[in-house]
């Protein structure tokens, strides 16, 4: 991860600029750079992975305009190859974001919706004048926005850079460029043209190849590379289709509570089967409230399971940044929102279906990507997530969703059915689904609940809670974080869209607590 800021306009305080873009320094540790224009400030830190020299520092300048991105850019070397070729472009760096301005040069904006990538960037344009930004169609990387008292626009990588420069913080939109004062849509993975009916065995074998592209592509780095393993489905998927893509063994990572965790013993027999190094993280109930403050202070959220995933996909990044000479991470996000989680089976209609997932897709940036960037990059380290290659997500996304159905009495069937072989155990690649919060430990969520009662007295939490009115807390849990919340982003609340609940629309669905634990199809989950 690398972190970005720009101050668009005339008499930036630059002092100040540093502090706030110094606030999010674990994004970019290895080196800090602060171009003063004559039009604004651009601020860049560096965590380097591609490029590893310095010349990849950015920000980077062409012919006056210049580029700031937290990025890469899968395919870059095709691309800068390409470039070459037409004897207008000379590369200094290894680094992929260097691409960049020679696209701006050739194609404008139109460049955008060209990049197979995972990025957050601001282009300076030197004859305009103006600065345009742009965002990856999935918000798989961070980027927010607002403006000064003086009506200056200021982006940044995350939230806390902004706190106290502007009046209200806002997401910058996925899929979306900034340019002219509007924010234009360039690409929307959700939208479906025609729907692909194919076979069970051609969309298995589709799902299976796509996916794979996928996990390889993010594989090249200069910088080292582990995967986080939970032991359920989608982070194994990831481990074993790397073990066979790499030539030598892997570095796995997994974490558990010493009491009660459910996951250990599933990570570890596939770390055995796929031959990695791997290594178990054990925590108990002081580390995970010890950690509550920071890691809402890091997410910038107040969403209950959010937080509840986050502490420990936190704690076990931590231990790799401190033990470790790893530097990017592989996960399993975006699957549950392509395939189905457990409320997804109560889907009434397979049109209900492929509507909670156009939903879930789109508000991916403000929780489960928010916590694998969060989780990640604030141990300077940088997540890459397989499952939200465009090309996988833009072909799951079209598949009849009457197929995705759980018709098979076993949810993510497709995926499930796509590798079966001798990618995974049988009782791996079959196995229910667990919340990462709930796999971590049944004992992690029961302590944060017990720590909220012991916070408020009913009649406290009644008086309290009443104070909110957009996304009021309705448990003591959800209190507990949104106080936290408050205190250190206050009056930001419009940055999260409110709590990621199942559809409470839908038979079976209507819980007061979000974890999958809660629900009658839960039966072996997690056991």
């Amino acid at each position: 991860m690398c972190t970005i800021m720009c101050y668009c306009g005339k008499g930036a305080d630059v002092s100040s600029f540093r502090e706030h873009l110094e606030r999010t320094h674990m994004r970019g540790p290895d080196d800090m750079r602060i171009l003063e224009l004559e039009d604004g400030v651009m601020g860049f830190g560096r965590l380097s992975i591609m490029g590893l020299t310095p010349s990849g520092m950015q920000p980077f300048g062409l012919n006056g305009n210049h580029v700031v991105c937290n990025g890469e850019i899968y395919g870059y070397k095709e691309i800068r190859r390409r470039l070459e070729e037409c004897g207008k472009y000379v590369f200094e760096s290894g680094s992929d974001c260097e691409v960049l301005l020679p696209l701006y040069a050739e194609y404008g904006t139109k460049m955008f919706a060209m990049l197979d990538a995972e990025y957050a960037c601001v282009i300076y344009d030197a004859k305009t004048r103006e600065f345009i930004a742009a965002r990856d169609p999935i918000g798989i990387r961070p980027l927010f926005y607002g403006y000064d008292k003086k009506g200056v626009l200021i982006f940044a990588s995350e939230a806390i850079n902004l706190v106290g420069m502007v009046e209200k913080i806002y997401p910058f939109p996925p899929g979306h460029y900034y340019k002219g004062g509007k924010f234009i849509r360039y690409a929307d993975v959700t939208r479906v043209r025609k729907y692909c009916r194919d076979d069970l065995d051609v969309l298995c074998k589709n799902i299976r190849e796509k996916l794979i592209a996928g996990v390889e592509k993010r594989l090249e780095s200069d910088a080292k590379v582990g995967f986080l393993l939970s032991g359920g489905l989608d982070s194994s998927l990831v481990c074993a289709i790397a073990a066979r893509k790499s030539d030598k063994p892997i570095r796995t990572y997994s974490i558990g509570m010493s009491r009660d965790a459910i996951d250990l013993k599933y990570a570890r027999e596939v770390a055995d089967y796929i031959g990695s190094r791997h290594t178990e993280v054990i925590i108990d109930e002081s580390d995970v409230l010890h950690s509550l403050k920071k890691v809402i202070g890091i997410l910038g959220t107040y969403d209950i399971t959010t937080i509840r995933a986050s502490i420990g996909m936190y704690l076990v990044c931590k231990a790799i940044h401190e033990e470790n000479d790893v530097r990017v991470l592989l996960t399993g996000e975006i699957s549950d929102e392509l395939f189905g989680y457990k409320y997804t089976d109560f889907a009434p209609s397979a049109r209900a279906f492929q509507q909670e997932a156009c939903k879930r897709v789109r508000e991916l940036y403000m929780y489960d990507v928010l916590r694998a960037d969060r989780c990640i990059s604030c141990n300077s380290l940088e997540a890459r997530v397989p499952f939200g290659d465009l090309d996988f997500v833009k072909y799951v996304m079209a598949i009849d969703p009457e197929k995705k159905l759980n018709r098979y009495n076993k949810g993510k069937y497709l995926l499930r059915k796509a590798f079966e072989g001798d990618f995974l155990p049988h009782d791996i690649l079959y196995r229910e689904k667990a919340a990462f919060s709930d796999a971590v430990g049944h004992s992690m969520v029961d302590c944060l609940k017990a720590y909220a009662e012991r916070t408020y007295t009913d009649e406290e939490y009644e008086e309290k809670r009443k104070k909110y009115d957009f996304a009021q807390p309705f448990t003591k849990e959800s209190l507990l974080y949104r106080e936290i919340f408050e205190e250190i982003y206050p009056g930001q609340v419009q940055m999260i869209a409110g709590f990621w609940m199942p559809n409470k629309a839908w038979k079976g669905c209507d819980v007061n607590d979000p974890s999958a634990r809660v629900l009658s199809n839960y039966g072996d989950s997690g056991k």
